[in-house]
């Protein structure tokens, strides 16, 4: 088991959140987040003073995946966050020992899956096909 920590710009999160339902992980938490990192400052104007803001709004999402699902997690995230300039953010890949549910004390993989995990994911490939379908003007 993994945890992925990733951080992203806050306008990809409703494509990441899709890539991630399709991957077939369907349990995240997400946070906004400020950070500074390889982004210029950005000096702008507030009440007639100078101010320079060194940090940027952000998203962070955090996820405990199975083996399995690791690397279609990391492959989702990076093609549906990437934008290629700088500040699209990163991915963090740590060890998790144990994983326990609180409502029925089930451990590590068995606590890792939703109880409606079908249902999401099958919601997610519709609503992916509907927006195929209208990006190809059908």
């Amino acid at each position: 088991m993994k945890l992925i920590t990733t951080i992203v710009r806050p306008e990809r999160l409703p494509e990441v959140k899709e890539a991630l339902f399709r991957a077939g992980v369907t349990g995240i938490t997400v946070s906004r987040v400020s950070g500074h990192g390889g982004e210029q400052e950005v000096v702008g104007q507030y009440r007639g003073t100078t101010v320079v803001m060194e940090f940027h709004e952000k998203v962070k999402i955090e996820m405990v995946c199975s083996e399995p699902f690791v690397e279609p997690t990391i492959k989702a995230i990076l093609s549906s966050a990437r934008t290629g300039e700088v500040g699209d953010g990163k991915i963090f890949v740590q060890p998790i020992e144990r994983v326990i549910r609180i409502r029925t004390g089930e451990l590590d993989n068995a606590a890792l899956t939703a109880v409606n995990a079908d249902e999401v994911q099958r919601h997610a490939i519709a609503v992916a096909q509907q927006a195929g379908g209208k990006r190809e003007g059908k």
